[in-house]
């Protein structure tokens, strides 16, 4: 099985920016735990991290053929990005949609999700974990 991870944008401050929210852990750290765990479950995995919406784009359709399955954070594009969800509609790829932190819990913009609505799943609050989650959810199909 072949899985692609992207993160969205800001998401490359993880570890700095408001910690008390989205934990210590950095961008790195995240993908090295994503790998490992993909090593340990034979999978291959490609992260990407993009502060574009275009660029997540081009990403995704870039490795659209390669990849089997998705997991992305799109970050602050979940409330806002409906090219983003075109594109996901358009690879049609089982998709587990991953937040750092309790969404349902901030602010109300935040609990719009446009990418909620293809999403096979979604695991919020999480932290780190919420990746492996996603992972696990993929991989059992």
């Amino acid at each position: 099985m072949n899985i692609l991870v992207i993160h969205g944008p800001n998401l490359h401050f993880l570890g700095k920016r408001k910690p008390e929210i989205y934990g210590t852990q950095t961008l790195a750290e995240i993908n090295s735990a994503i790998k490992d765990e993909a090593d340990r479950l034979g999978i291959a995995i490609r992260t990407f991290q993009s502060n574009s919406e275009g660029g997540i784009i081009d990403i995704l359709t870039e490795n659209a053929e390669w990849a089997d399955a998705l997991v992305i954070n799109p970050a602050a594009y979940t409330h806002t990005s409906i090219a983003i969800l075109d594109a996901l509609k358009s690879v049609n790829i089982p998709t587990v949609e991953v937040h750092i932190s309790k969404v349902d819990k901030r602010e109300d913009f935040r609990q719009t999700s446009y990418i909620r609505s293809i999403a096979v799943d979604t695991v919020s609050g999480k932290g780190l974990q919420g990746y492996l989650i996603a992972i696990d959810i993929l991989n059992k199909g």
